[in-house]
């Protein structure tokens, strides 16, 4: 696909959304951006809307600077990756530096979202294709048991206290409910399906999407 593309991919806890993720990256050759990596770039580049046009206007390859900066992100967020919800809503400033780089980056290049409304960042654009993932509650509970190594009781829990946070950080900050399908382009129940399976579903429909668009034009 010689066009830009995003990808967003908002999901309930527990329905493989990360892997998904993962191995639409690599079938795609494009960079994820996820709320770890977007915390890593702020505190290196101080993207306020100022900085920003300042970095932009010094350095002619900032972008390369960026993007070097995003491997090294990249594996300190895959340290023992674990999300930590708690009560810990993210600032309005801070949502707004990550706003930010999400349009810097797809302006730039093809890329894939997890979380952080991207389907509300992203609602206008011709070349996002946004996606939710959803799952039946036995098949999460295991899968978050396993995965955490924890019991299926405080699997259950978990699975409230992120869902619930999830919804209220995209309530906050877009003022839409992440269970609302007409954010989307796709809805998909997860269920029986495996991973690769649905990776490859949602790269043909991206595929087919930005045909369409390109035609169109």
């Amino acid at each position: 696909m010689a066009q830009k593309f995003v990808i967003t991919i908002s999901r309930e806890f527990g329905t493989g959304g990360r892997k998904i993720a993962e191995q639409l990256s690599e079938m795609l050759g494009v960079k994820i951006y996820d709320r770890k990596i977007l915390t890593a770039l702020h505190s290196q580049f101080n993207l306020t809307e100022e900085e920003m046009n300042n970095i932009k206007a010094k350095k002619h390859n900032w972008w390369d600077d960026f993007s070097r900066y995003y491997q090294q992100a990249m594996a300190w967020a895959n340290q023992q990756y674990y999300e930590t919800f708690a009560q810990n809503i993210t600032s309005k400033q801070l949502y707004e530096a990550e706003e930010r780089i999400l349009r810097e980056v797809a302006e730039q290049e093809s890329c894939i979202i997890l979380g952080r409304t991207g389907f509300y960042i992203f609602k206008d654009d011709p070349k996002a294709f946004k996606i939710f993932l959803i799952g039946d509650m036995p098949l999460r509970r295991e899968s978050v048991a396993k995965r955490l190594n924890i019991t299926e009781g405080i699997a259950d829990q978990l699975i409230k206290e992120v869902d619930e946070a999830r919804e209220n950080y995209t309530l906050t900050f877009s003022g839409k409910s992440r269970y609302d399908a007409r954010n989307y382009d796709l809805v998909l129940n997860v269920k029986d399906l495996p991973t690769e399976s649905i990776a490859k579903f949602i790269a043909e429909c991206v595929e087919k999407r930005m045909n369409e668009v390109s035609n169109f034009k």
